[in-house]
């Protein structure tokens, strides 16, 4: 997710960026990891919400987050961006809530002994 917020925010005045987003944005499947690990700012919620409006209907989006949707708002900034990006990607979705071990250290309990 950084490095999406990344070439969001270079976007306009860095090719590599602009070059890598407009793929994004043409792709079929566009698979988001770790959704709002880390808090944005109100202009990175932004840019974050126009890409969803870009890809919303056009594109299939898998999303990760350790956050339910309550805490987006916290997270990103404003209720209103919350609302606005939760409208798009939860209108014609399937959200699986998944609770339990954190699977990468279910088989590693060695390693905080």
């Amino acid at each position: 997710m950084a490095e999406l917020v990344s070439l969001l925010k270079t976007e306009s005045y860095v090719r590599k960026s602009e070059l890598r987003l407009m793929r994004i944005r043409f792709s079929e499947v566009v698979i988001i990891d770790d959704m709002v690990f880390m808090a944005m700012k109100k202009n990175e919620a932004n840019l974050f919400f126009q890409l969803v409006s870009d890809l919303y209907e056009k594109s299939a989006i898998i999303l990760t987050s350790n956050k339910g949707p309550y805490n987006w708002s916290k997270m990103l900034g404003a209720h209103s961006i919350a609302t606005a990006i939760l409208n798009r990607l939860l209108h014609r979705c399937e959200v699986i809530h998944m609770d339990g071990e954190i699977h990468p250290l279910k088989n590693r309990e060695t390693i905080f002994d």
